[in-house]
């Protein structure tokens, strides 16, 4: 299975995927031209608009896309994949499948790479947040009558974003690519527009300006750096959409295109301050010439959409890779593309973050004021993916003076970045941490109470063999069909739903198939690697299904195939599936929050069924009560769907 194009398959030729990476990769860092250089004077402590400062600043922008996004990212990060697949869950997986001595610091490691992955929800309300806002301010340009409606326009078209989330985007984004080309073009169009009319901005390439500014300014230009920080805010994004489209066509979309429409429209929106200082209230809008304002207002919505809608899909696929990996519990997703398998829907994760995002729209107001929210958990996850690439580059054996002279550079931008971010955590940059942490709790705690359940599992469980031989006993009865039992538990272990079968049931259908589900730490497993069948007598079966962590799972249909290519005699379609259901959690300590927390979500998680695509006519549930303070109990819950 391709790992570069699995998620695009209608794609075909290096252009198109071009195309498809410029209207999903690129939304975020895109649309950052609408706040990044304004919130650099007016975000935090006001910032004289003198031919000094806005060279530094505009020095700080153009340097900060040239280290972090061209040299970190694009030619150094994106080398390192799990597959083909990038972004902090692939660094997490090959981590957790590196063979290492201290198994301490892998797990601190692990962490690490987890907690990170959790800030990136926060990023995923306020992203939409603060690019739509931002993109609606425009109308207050045209007219000062519009003020009293942005905000509520905003939350219109939030509310319209994440409505039509089931549907997909399949069809609409056929159109993002071209959109966001016509965006780019519009960018530097309106750059090149203001350096005409002051072209000794050129001079703000100079990277000694930055030096210059940091050096003179000190603690304000810190500061400054925290709203410089939005400029590259897309840099995670990259990364963790390099398995859709490849490593190359990002390369080429963002030097062909994207970064100089960027470094055009920064350098004209300075050139325009530089004129008239007082344009620093709205430097992008004011760029175009009376006539294109609302043309460009509508433009800017567009593009901010498509910007949100690559977030809002990122979480989705996020939250999927976490599920896989056992870190959250089942939920219910939906597949909205019978070709493309990255397009998916998850919709408790898509109403919480609606109302999420449109709370925050309502609590600061202003793109502005969002502006203090955003950055923090950002540059803490760029912090964490720096320290991750640099423990993956000493694995593997590179050489310990390049990897000290990366680490050198890129930590000490991450942390003058992080530095300049944390001061911003009492105006709003708290908010992106509690979600991150809390997010991180979950995933820690759903982790504790699986292993607790696992414990329990293998205390009370017996092996396969062990069940077979029972199964010769006359007082188990045998009757017509086939049975086919799922099992998420270890090598070896014969499955729960056997074992309730044998000992309170006392009867197993006829032709018994034992189905082990394995999720690797790798995103997609070959068609013709994912299953291994094994014999264990007459009429018994066992089969081994190899999942990746963003593969597509519908057990009835690999069954289905593996039957057919050992040629067994099974009619698939009748078989009758036992699985096991959510056990019962109970705790002794009722005031034991990590028992409760685990107890309410296991007890409002997603149905093994459910998840593994099992039609429900042709499912009997069979389940246990699991005391976390004493031995289990046993009883059955048999339920025929």
């Amino acid at each position: 299975m391709s790992t570069d194009t699995q998620d695009q398959p209608e794609l075909q030729g290096r252009h198109a995927l071009i195309l498809a990476a410029l209207g999903i990769v690129f939304g975020d860092i895109g649309t950052s031209p609408l706040y990044a250089f304004r919130e650099s004077f007016l975000g935090g402590p006001p910032l004289a608009t003198s031919t000094a400062h806005i060279y530094g600043v505009l020095s700080l922008i153009i340097w900060s896309l040239i280290l972090v996004i061209s040299i970190k990212y694009l030619l150094v990060v994106m080398r390192v994949n799990n597959h083909g697949e990038g972004g902090i869950i692939a660094l997490v997986s090959l981590i957790r499948r590196a063979d290492m001595k201290n198994k301490r610091f892998q797990a601190l490691c692990i962490s690490l790479g987890l907690f990170g992955a959790a800030l990136l929800y926060g990023d995923g309300t306020i992203t939409p947040a603060i690019s739509v806002l931002s993109a609606i301010e425009g109308l207050e340009v045209v007219t000062p009558f519009a003020t009293p409606y942005v905000v509520p326009i905003t939350l219109v078209i939030l509310l319209g974003l994440f409505a039509i989330q089931h549907k997909g985007t399949q069809t609409i984004g056929m159109i993002f690519g071209p959109v966001m080309i016509i965006w780019f073009l519009a960018l530097g169009a309106l750059g090149i527009n203001g350096i005409i009319q002051n072209p000794d901005v050129l001079r703000a390439i100079n990277p000694v300006w930055a030096i210059d500014f940091l050096w003179t300014e000190k603690f304000t230009a810190v500061l400054v750096m925290g709203a410089v920080f939005l400029c590259v805010t897309g840099g995670e994004t990259l990364y963790a959409d390099m398995g859709h489209f490849g490593r190359g066509p990002i390369i080429q979309a963002w030097f062909i295109l994207v970064f100089p429409a960027l470094i055009l429209n920064y350098m004209g929106q300075g050139a325009l301050v530089l004129s008239d200082p007082a344009e620093i209230q709205q430097p992008f809008y004011h760029l175009a010439p009376q006539w294109a304002l609302i043309p460009l207002v509508i433009l800017s919505t567009l593009a901010t959409v498509i910007a949100s809608q690559a977030v809002i899909s990122g979480v989705f696929s996020l939250t999927r890779q976490a599920i896989l990996l056992k870190r959250l519990p089942h939920m219910r997703i939906e597949q909205t593309s019978d070709r493309a398998y990255g397009q998916i829907y998850i919709p408790v994760v898509n109403w919480m973050l609606m109302f999420a995002t449109m709370a925050l729209v309502v609590g600061f107001g202003s793109s502005e004021a969002l502006a203090s929210a955003y950055g923090l958990a950002i540059s803490l996850d760029m912090m964490i993916t720096t320290l991750l690439i640099l423990v993956i580059f000493i694995m593997r054996g590179v050489n310990p003076f390049a990897v000290a002279a990366l680490g050198l550079l890129f930590l000490t931008m991450d942390l003058l970045f992080f530095g300049a971010n944390v001061v911003k955590i009492f105006d709003g940059g708290w908010y992106p941490i509690l979600v991150g942490g809390t997010i991180f709790a979950v995933m820690k705690n759903w982790e504790w109470g699986q292993t607790k359940i696992r414990t329990k599992y293998r205390a009370e469980n017996r092996t396969t063999g062990m069940a077979l031989q029972q199964l010769r006993s006359d007082d188990i009865k045998r009757t017509a069909g086939v049975g086919i039992f799922v099992s998420e538990g270890g090598e070896g272990a014969a499955p729960t739903p056997l074992i309730r079968c044998i000992d309170q049931i006392k009867a197993v259908p006829q032709t018994i198939i034992i189905v082990r589900t394995h999720i690797l730490e790798k995103p997609y497993i070959p068609i013709d690697e994912q299953i291994d069948i094994h014999r264990l007598g007459k009429n018994s079966h066992e089969f081994d299904i190899r999942i990746g962590y963003m593969d597509h799972i519908d057990l009835p249909v690999i069954i289905a195939r593996s039957v057919a290519r050992a040629k067994l005699d099974i009619t698939v379609d009748r078989c009758i599936y036992f699985v096991e259901r959510n056990p019962s959690i109970t705790a002794t300590d009722k005031f034991s929050l990590p028992a409760n927390v685990f107890k309410w979500m296991n007890h409002n998680s997603y149905r093994a069924t459910d998840f593994f695509n099992i039609p429900p006519n042709r499912v009997i549930e069979l389940g246990a009560r699991q005391n976390f303070d004493k031995k289990p109990s046993q009883s059955v819950k048999g339920k025929k769907k």
